[in-house]
């Protein structure tokens, strides 16, 4: 069994309740697998990146494992503003926001709902160049656990979107992107668009950033916000202190 989320945001939660934590989102035009179901919840497995949580078994739309295949197929054609607007049914409208995949929407065998889209989309592999670019398109976002909007972002989900943006594929969490790339000995040899992973007293990982010129980081910490780094961590300057120790800096592209 295979859905598709064909709604704006959806949260996926750690178990099959509305009270559980929210532990990442889909965005419109986001597919899966469904693992386990019951009459009010769908546990799921994404596409994307792989992730699993449960979903309100209202809030999807069910593909058959022929559509599922061939949307797999098809490359990412991702919204590329803030927000914008799918049209359906005599332009009745839902909102999208920035990252959502409406590549779906050009296959009429998928797209039975006649969903149209006529607003900016972003698709291809982008130089690294351009992940600070991306970046900025969230500065300011309020810190959201499991979020993955401007709306509302987590730091590791602030990541895998910009990466998602310019055509690279990160995992969800920060420990499991952690895994990923190849680790750099020094602060001075990365580069704007690296990942610095920090960790807590017991060594595991539970924050991210991307790395920008001349020892800023762009994160999400309260708020997608620019701090300075060294080698202790993140030096908040706001309040004059280091708030994150740093583990690793790792190249990923």
């Amino acid at each position: 069994m295979f859905g598709i989320c064909n709604l704006a945001i959806v949260p996926i939660r750690a178990e099959a309740s509305d009270k559980s934590e929210i532990v990442s989102q889909l965005l419109f035009g986001d597919s899966f697998s469904i693992l386990e179901q019951t009459p009010k919840w769908l546990k799921i497995c994404t596409a994307f990146d792989q992730y699993e949580g449960w979903i309100d078994s209202k809030q999807f739309q069910p593909l058959t494992e022929k559509q599922y295949n061939l949307l797999e197929n098809l490359p990412y054609q991702l919204n590329g503003e803030l927000i914008d607007f799918i049209a359906y049914n005599n332009n009745n409208l839902i909102p999208i926001p920035l990252g959502s995949d409406v590549r779906f929407l050009a296959n009429t065998e998928i797209n039975t709902q006649n969903y149209q889209f006529e607003g900016t989309q972003l698709n291809g592999v982008k130089p690294k160049s351009e992940l600070i670019k991306s970046a900025f398109l969230y500065l300011n976002a309020p810190y959201l656990w499991g979020g993955k909007t401007p709306f509302g972002i987590d730091c590791s989900g602030f990541t895998q979107m910009v990466y998602k943006l310019n055509g690279h594929k990160l995992l969800r969490d920060a420990s499991q992107q952690a895994t990923q790339g190849e680790a750099l000995s020094f602060i001075e040899e990365s580069e704007p668009g690296d990942l610095a992973f920090f960790d807590n007293e017991e060594g595991n990982i539970i924050h991210v950033g991307i790395m920008m010129e001349n020892n800023y980081i762009i994160h999400a910490s309260g708020k997608v916000r620019i701090d300075r780094i060294d080698h202790l961590g993140i030096y908040n300057v706001d309040t004059g202190r280091h708030t994150h120790k740093l583990r690793v800096i790792k190249k990923l592209i």
